[in-house]
């Protein structure tokens, strides 16, 4: 695995924070694995993105029903997640964050051609994204600490979190590939 090359151009990138929602981090059968700590981290890396004018992309799930359905309490963003009137919100309805929604369209307009990827499911909206944000020709950086999921019954989520860093960097049939960051590490060049 390696490495995403460090600093990243601000001019060509864009921070997707995927479905960091109420009902995926505060209690209950659908908090994911170190939802606090995952908040902080991202609040960091999403802090360091917009001191460099990098869009930061909050991206909401909607469910037809339960807690992640628009409007209900669960569907919020974290509490606890910085949130600023500058970014751009996205709400979407399947796990991979380009399906019916404009986003492939405002990045290009944008002119992004590399994303960082972090947020809520490791094996769900995070893997879909990153595989079709590759397939349309994004190189993605994916933040190593940057997601999170729920112990599945054959896996913890921590191992499905590696397992997803591991496999998801070692794709290279889509021609741009998926490298590692740390939330720490994360840094942007001067304009």
């Amino acid at each position: 695995m390696s490495p995403c090359p460090m600093p990243l151009d601000p001019r060509s990138t864009a921070v997707l924070v995927v479905d960091v929602q109420q009902a995926l981090c505060r209690g209950g059968c659908y908090e994911v694995f170190e939802a606090a700590a995952l908040v902080a981290r991202i609040n960091t890396l999403t802090q360091v993105a917009r001191a460099a004018g990098v869009p930061v992309v909050l991206v909401q799930h909607e469910a037809v029903s339960g807690p992640m359905r628009r409007g209900e309490p669960g569907w919020e963003l974290a509490s606890d997640l910085s949130v600023q009137p500058s970014d751009w919100r996205l709400h979407k309805a399947a796990s991979d964050c380009f399906q019916h929604t404009d986003l492939e369209q405002s990045l290009r307009a944008a002119g992004v051609r590399q994303l960082v990827v972090c947020g809520i499911q490791s094996d769900f909206c995070v893997d879909s994204t990153v595989r079709r944000a590759l397939a349309l020709g994004y190189e993605v950086c994916l933040v190593q600490d940057g997601h999170s999921t729920l112990d599945n019954g054959v896996l913890s989520a921590a191992q499905i979190s590696a397992h997803h860093n591991a496999t998801l960097c070692e794709l290279s049939s889509y021609g741009p590939r998926a490298r590692l960051v740390a939330a720490e590490a994360l840094r942007f060049a001067a304009a």
